[in-house]
């Protein structure tokens, strides 16, 4: 038997990194999600799975309209597995998703960078800005 992991919850936010699309980042572009992290700041597998109905996304983009969603976790996929946030749509609509690229791999910490593959295809960078209880 697994032990469940007691990582707690928490609220990361990500902003736009500086790249050409913004030049000096943007507070207007980014993502909040909630998700367990580890004292180093990773994402735990376990506590997720237990805790998976509670961690939402909200991505922010300018004056476009918020999407709500959840972070999601796929086995395969690029590199192995994949974290992602899937959006809620409409019945009868296909599913839509922004891919982390090696979130697995990486730490949410404040100052860190990850990026996320918007499902065009197009890889964009973001800056942790917060990390916080939900």
């Amino acid at each position: 038997m697994t032990a469940v992991s007691h990582a707690p919850l928490r609220k990361v936010t990500l902003q736009a990194a500086r790249s050409k699309a913004f030049p000096d980042g943007s507070i207007r572009h980014g993502y909040d999600f909630v998700a367990p992290l580890t004292e180093e700041g990773r994402i735990d597998f376990e506590a997720w799975k237990a805790h998976r109905g509670a961690c939402f996304v909200h991505r922010f983009w300018g004056d476009e309209p918020a999407m709500q969603g959840l972070l999601v976790h796929h086995a395969g996929g690029r590199g192995g597995a994949t974290w992602a946030f899937e959006w809620k749509t409409p019945p009868g609509a296909a599913s839509d998703e922004d891919e982390g690229f090696r979130f697995g791999d990486h730490t949410f910490k404040v100052g860190e960078y990850v990026s996320i593959r918007e499902p065009e295809g197009d890889l964009l960078t973001f800056r942790v800005t917060g990390v916080a209880n939900p």
